[in-house]
């Protein structure tokens, strides 16, 4: 019987563009040395998912039950996920090195062992390794199940035999699938060896995590369909301190996108944080014009965090913008506003921004901090230490309102903070006990009201 003849392409690992040839520039995206020959197709066919028909079938006609989820062990972890574990989902796991990635999953499988069937696939650590930090972190792993392998063939016969219901595989990029000429960590191995797991996964109602390794520039190493494989995205990345673990997902088909997650490296490995507002509020004793409190919105929780802000002449020429935790654009677009609706010249001032604690902000409710902290650092004025801000900043001056404005009140209050200014629009009209609230409608009234 002739061998089966193998389709390959050429793929941007970056966009996913593909051409019919090898080229050295990415048209698409305008990366360079990103187009590498994949695999298009396995030799023979790849199975389906369950339940996978050829048939069209009406939507209203096909059953759907409603999955039950279980715990991971950490009410933080299973925040980020959505609830917990979903039966059948791929969750793709990744951060810098040395960010507890193994630490956290090794402590999920050590709990869920408990009343399921787990397996540990290391394909970068030796068994000795791993057992070795557990019994640091003094796990209960009687009932874990390890493997040490990195062919894919291997692990599903394994699996096969073992039937777990959630399983890890530590890493992705050191996975390979036979028959792909490409070496393990390639474009064409981590594609494959995603897509057969995943396949696996979804055909056999396994929990399949994934664990991937990061490039210099923070993203995913690996081709981009990996991202667009799994169910769940999740990075783990580390504060300035590196005391605590961020938690954050980007991706999720079961959960809300961007809720975070926040933990404590400890001895005995990560704990849950429950109240992550106490620790990026560990202020001075002594209040400092620039500094300012803000509430974000994290996913489906609110956390306080502290804006600080420094304005000192320009002393090079070109005056600089510096954000840490904060978009430069959004920088320079609050300063503008500032000069044009607010009357402070700031055109020969450097002004530096920085959000306390590592935290990076997503969204613009912390807009009216940010002014008003710069304003304060420019008239080296001292702002109250019970007072919060928030609130999104209008090109034209105007201070528009957030969401969840009366449950960020309440996160304020619940934290010792007396006063608050606010969008008119999320000022409640039967107020807040314990708190003045101040509602502005622009940068003006804002201004006035410190």
């Amino acid at each position: 019987m002739a061998k089966a003849k193998v389709k390959t392409g050429f793929v941007c690992s970056d966009c996913g563009a593909v051409y019919p040839k090898w080229q050295g520039h990415c048209t698409a995206c305008n990366a360079w040395n990103t187009v590498q020959e994949i695999r298009l197709e396995r030799p023979g066919r790849r199975e389906g998912f369950a339940g996978a028909s050829s048939v069209v079938t009406l939507l209203g006609s096909v059953e759907c039950s409603e999955e039950a989820r279980f715990s991971s062990g950490s009410e933080e972890f299973d925040r980020v996920l959505g609830g917990g574990f979903v039966p059948g989902s791929v969750i793709l796991i990744g951060g810098d090195p040395g960010a507890g990635k193994s630490t956290i999953l090794l402590q999920a499988l050590c709990h869920a062992a408990g009343a399921r069937e787990v397996l540990y696939v290391s394909g970068e650590e030796s068994l000795q390794q791993i057992a070795g930090r557990a019994r640091r972190l003094q796990l209960p792993v009687d009932r874990v199940k390890m493997l040490a392998e990195s062919s894919v063939e291997r692990v599903l016969e394994a699996a096969a035999a073992e039937r777990p219901e959630v399983m890890v595989i530590d890493s992705i990029q050191v996975m390979h699938v036979a028959g792909v000429e490409a070496a393990p960590g390639g474009v064409s191995q981590v594609r494959e060896s995603a897509a057969t797991l995943t396949c696996y996964a979804k055909s056999s109602g396994v929990v399949l995590i994934l664990v991937g390794h990061v490039t210099k520039d923070q993203s995913l190493a690996g081709p981009m369909t990996l991202s667009h494989m799994v169910d769940t995205q999740v990075m783990l990345s580390s504060t300035e301190d590196a005391r605590y673990r961020l938690m954050r997902t980007t991706k999720n088909r079961f959960g809300p996108v961007n809720e975070l997650g926040v933990f404590a490296m400890t001895e005995k490995g990560l704990r849950e944080v429950k109240n992550p507002s106490a620790i990026f509020l560990s202020r001075t004793d002594t209040a400092a014009p620039g500094s300012l409190i803000s509430v974000l919105w994290e996913g489906t929780r609110p956390l306080l965090v502290e804006i600080q802000a420094l304005v000192v002449s320009a002393q090079y020429g070109t005056p600089r913008r510096l954000g840490i935790g904060l978009d430069q654009n959004r920088i320079a677009m609050i300063l503008a506003v500032i000069a044009k609706h607010g009357g402070l010249v700031l055109s020969d001032q450097d002004v530096f921004v920085n959000v306390v604690g590592g935290i990076r902000v997503l969204e613009t409710s912390a807009d009216l901090a940010v002014a008003l902290s710069v304003v304060s650092s420019l008239r080296n004025a001292v702002l109250p230490q019970d007072l919060m801000v928030f609130g999104e900043i209008g090109l034209s001056g105007e201070i528009r309102p957030v969401s969840n404005g009366e449950a960020r009140l309440k996160e304020g209050a619940k934290h010792g903070f007396r006063r608050a200014i606010v969008p008119k629009g999320n000022a409640p009209k039967k107020g807040l006990a314990g708190m003045e609230i101040v509602g502005v409608a622009d940068l003006v009234e804002a201004l006035d009201a410190i």
